[in-house]
């Protein structure tokens, strides 16, 4: 498998999109390795503590289930299947869907709902008291965003309940104002549009242009023509001289100017930027790891700098952009490399940075984006089949499969 995930920066094949960057086709590490086994004179099965339960910590865990003595740390109740986050804001029969209970993600390891609150090289304090100082150490705590993205909600019942009042307040409202024209925001101005073409849209950001970031300009001006004929209104190239009083989410008036002059009036409004890494409970000599930003330092094998046995994958690393799919393609690397360690079958593989790889779904039969074996942009027919209609959900759905 480290093979198979170092080949994913090549020439790969539309079919295997998914284990990229947000679309999985591919079987993981857990089911493409078979029979490995710990070699006979190496004692108890080595201890691997992965705290955070997101998309990388998720993967890692499951990979490594069979072999070592596996320890999952979250906070939460569920892993919150966040890439159809927005679908289930807008269409709520999504909620019995996105949600999977940790307890059945593992049939060897363990789940503890708990939090890490200091973790200093291999030693994890949580917040129950409880100290775990495994053999190998992944930190994997990913990152916040704003709702309905992401929901510092750690019960699945009271996480739902935000959605379908969010959900409510948003069907009763003639105009929605997204702010922040990066992927989560296209995507979400598409939902809306799409499932309430009735409602005004309005997209706003600071940048002349949607999508920042390293994109050709051929997927903006692919986005912004469906953008036009869905009807989303965008509002670019002037920052608001502040954000709206009512939160973000809630209905209520919402009366914002940008500094050019424009005023905006909606009734309810979506935060759609601010991402941080959630790396704020690292110490002593793991904190010196931490760059300027918040992401920790690692080396071509995900290693923490200066760190043996620990590693940061996913969203809090500096290894590669933040998306589910590079996540879940680092945890996969580690987690034949760790394989390869502990049976003596193979050798280490070091990450590669993945060229610009994305889809954007503008609701679940439109979106573009640029995919792997894919020349110039993947318009929506592709989108939809890839991301957009299911949102990758039976993927995990087959992976909670433990009882």
């Amino acid at each position: 498998m480290a093979a198979d995930a170092r080949a994913h920066t090549g020439n790969t094949s539309v079919n295997d999109v998914a284990s990229i960057f947000e679309v999985a086709t591919n079987p993981l590490v857990a089911s493409t390795i078979e029979g490995d086994t710990v070699p006979e004179n190496s004692g108890a099965r080595p201890s691997v503590v992965v705290v955070g339960g997101g998309f990388a910590g998720i993967t890692v865990a499951k990979a490594l289930d069979d072999l070592a003595d596996v320890t999952l740390v979250d906070p939460s109740d569920t892993f919150l299947h966040n890439l159809a986050s927005w679908r289930a804001l807008v269409d709520p029969a999504w909620l019995e869907r996105i949600f999977f209970p940790y307890e059945r993600l593992l049939a060897n390891g363990r789940f503890l709902r708990d939090h890490a609150v200091a973790v200093d090289g291999h030693r994890v304090a949580l917040a129950s008291g409880l100290e775990l100082s495994p053999d190998y150490l992944i930190l994997a705590t990913g990152s916040s965003y704003p709702f309905p993205a992401k929901t510092d909600e750690t019960d699945a019942a009271r996480a739902r309940k935000r959605f379908l009042r969010a959900h409510h307040d948003l069907r009763g409202a003639r105009h929605a104002l997204v702010v922040g024209a990066g992927p989560a925001g296209l995507e979400l101005a598409g939902e809306i549009k799409t499932f309430y073409p009735e409602k005004q849209v309005t997209l706003a950001d600071l940048s002349d242009d949607i999508l920042p970031g390293p994109y050709d300009q051929e997927l903006r001006e692919e986005l912004r023509r469906q953008l036009d004929k869905l009807g989303v209104e965008l509002v670019l190239g002037s920052p608001l001289r502040a954000l709206p009083d009512t939160p973000a989410a809630t209905a209520g008036r919402v009366a914002v100017t940008t500094a050019a002059g424009e005023d905006i009036d909606a009734d309810i409004w979506f935060r759609a930027f601010g991402v941080t890494p959630a790396t704020g409970y690292v110490s002593g000599s793991l904190a010196a790891a931490r760059d300027e930003h918040g992401y920790l330092r690692v080396d071509g094998q995900l290693r923490v700098s200066g760190h043996e046995g620990v590693f940061a994958i996913g969203d809090i690393s500096d290894a590669d952009r933040n998306m589910a799919g590079t996540a879940r393609l680092q945890a996969e690397l580690l987690a034949a490399n760790l394989r390869a360690e502990l049976t003596g079958d193979g050798g280490p593989v070091g990450y590669e940075k993945l060229p610009p790889v994305i889809a954007i779904p503008l609701g679940p039969e439109g979106g573009a984006g640029l995919l792997p074996g894919v020349d110039g942009v993947a318009g929506p027919d592709l989108i939809a089949e890839v991301k957009g209609r299911a949102m990758m959900v039976e993927t995990f759905q087959d992976l909670f499969d433990a009882r």
